[in-house]
């Protein structure tokens, strides 16, 4: 595990996309559990802030999709969230069920000084060497590299021209959308001395032409074939089963029966 997001594996790492959505449900110790299991690498959770001041892993601002209550998670206590969403991690939770693996943490706060606060609980759990932040703004990649030397940092960054930027502020890695992910941006990012993570599937819930027919995380085969050819240091998908030796160990198996 030792410096994950920092060695030469010299293979394409593989990372479970909130949790490992495909496997149990999202952001919670199950699918992480099940990510394991299926020979993820790391994996991907979000990290907002409760309205007493926990951080939590939700994907969304609000509850609409996972238990249709309307509020936005930063106006519901943590006790609360937890009987409305009774698998849900707190970040604590979610670096002690992951310990076994890299972890992945998606900051969807605008707030560096809750920043910061993920930072030290990252220290606490002595989990810096395996932990990398997604941020997404340049000041917030300056404020995680001002705060921590050791932290890798992956840029979530809405411009995907921007990897020169991401690395003058102290970025490591650079998110590709699949649909984006071409070999001259690929090319780009490594010329910034940046590594590469591609995320499948649509960046919106609207589909773009552009981009691949799939939801957020999901891929086929052709869509994994054609992002291998540019050679990325990472792929975020909800199934890692698509990638892992432990999904071709099975389907060996099953061909043998």
């Amino acid at each position: 595990m030792l410096d994950l997001w920092t060695g030469t594996p010299g293979r394409t790492l593989v990372i479970a996309h909130r949790g490992g959505a495909a496997l149990a449900p999202e952001n919670t110790v199950a699918a992480l559990q099940a990510a394991a299991v299926a020979g993820a690498d790391a994996i991907e959770t979000d990290i907002r802030l409760t309205r007493d001041g926990a951080v939590v892993c939700v994907h969304d601002a609000d509850l609409i999709r996972l238990c249709n209550d309307p509020r936005a998670v930063s106006y519901v206590e943590l006790a609360s969230l937890r009987r409305l969403l009774p698998g849900m991690m707190t970040l604590s939770e979610a670096l002690a069920a992951s310990a076994s693996l890299g972890v992945l943490l998606d900051f969807k706060l605008g707030d560096a000084a809750a920043l910061l606060r993920v930072i030290d609980e990252i220290e606490r759990a002595d989990a810096v060497s395996r932990a990398m932040l997604g941020l997404r703004s340049l000041a917030l990649i300056h404020a995680a590299r001002a705060r921590s030397a050791d932290i890798a940092i992956l840029a979530f960054l809405d411009d995907r021209d921007s990897a020169e930027a991401a690395q003058a502020v102290g970025a490591d890695w650079f998110r590709l959308w699949q649909g984006a992910a071409s070999a001259d941006r690929a090319a780009a990012v490594r010329r910034a001395g940046l590594r590469l993570a591609v995320m499948v599937g649509q960046p919106r819930s609207v589909a773009l032409p552009e981009y691949p027919p799939f939801p957020v995380g999901e891929v086929d085969g052709g869509g994994l074939a054609t992002i291998s050819k540019i050679g990325p240091d990472a792929i975020l998908l909800d199934d890692p089963r698509l990638l892992t030796r432990t999904a071709l160990s099975s389907d060996q198996q099953l061909a043998s029966n």
